[in-house]
């Protein structure tokens, strides 16, 4: 995998940085990717103004904040047409308690992500789903009983792959 047409060993360097350490000084990011402060700051506005750097996130501890049920849901839809997938997309970004969702090739159209503060809401939630007239042919729920890793790629080892 290469890198994009107008990103360079730099930016990726930069974007790099802040994504592993976050909002950064301009001296500190500096500092990581190797470059003086001024023009490594001006590549960072350049990179947030063309839509590289979505935001800046916490990554919360939220086992230690309060309980909650994670939920894997695969879900088919029972008709394919455009209209029903921007139907069904339109509205999974609208629910909160959806923090991941994934359209796939194969047998299942989507692989989505759930937390509730428990079983009642995550069963309210889905509930809510099938009233909501999406076109859900079925779906399959995994109870997660640990998160054993979620975490972004690794933008800097990603972008070194050569196309084989």
């Amino acid at each position: 995998m290469r890198a994009r047409k107008g990103l360079d060993p730099a930016d990726i360097r930069i974007l790099s940085a802040v994504q592993r350490h976050g909002q950064l000084s301009k001296t500190k990011l500096a500092e990581i990717v190797n470059l003086s402060p001024t023009p490594c700051w001006a590549r960072l506005t350049r990179l947030r103004a063309e839509g590289y750097i979505r935001g800046y996130h916490a990554d919360i501890a939220l086992d230690r904040v309060l309980d909650t049920t994670r939920v894997i849901v695969t879900i088919s839809l029972n008709s394919h047409r455009k209209a029903d997938f921007d139907r069904f997309e339109t509205y999974i970004r609208s629910v909160d308690e959806i923090i991941n969702c994934v359209a796939t090739g194969g047998g299942l159209d989507y692989v989505m992500t759930v937390v509730t503060p428990g079983l009642g809401s995550f069963q309210e939630l889905m509930d809510d789903l099938l009233a909501a007239d999406l076109a859900i042919d079925r779906y399959v729920t995994y109870f997660a009983t640990r998160l054993i890793k979620a975490e972004q790629p690794n933008l800097a080892k990603l972008a070194t792959y050569r196309k084989r």
